[in-house]
């Protein structure tokens, strides 16, 4: 994949994109007796947007950050700022 076509498929609206047009991430099947690039070339050529995608019957995009922390430690205080917080 270009660089330029992954930055083209950044651009994606996940509210209009067309749906028939995006894979489900869990039919995803990666031969794990490939090297991390391989890996990753044959993800990328089977999901065809990395950015947006279907999980679990939804639509969904993600963005990477240039930030160094981890997700885990992002998700950590996003827990901690809700706490006490009630959604129902």
């Amino acid at each position: 994949m270009e660089r330029t076509e992954l930055e083209e498929l950044k651009k994606v609206d996940v509210r209009t994109v067309d749906v028939s047009a995006l894979e489900d991430i869990e039919k995803i099947e990666i031969d794990s007796s490939l090297s991390v690039r391989e890996r990753w070339m044959d993800f990328a050529e089977k999901i065809k947007n990395p950015f947006c995608f279907i999980c679990n019957g939804m639509n969904v995009k993600i963005s990477y950050s240039e930030a160094k922390e981890s997700l885990e430690n992002k998700m950590v205080q996003l827990c901690m700022s809700m706490e006490g917080q009630s959604f129902w």
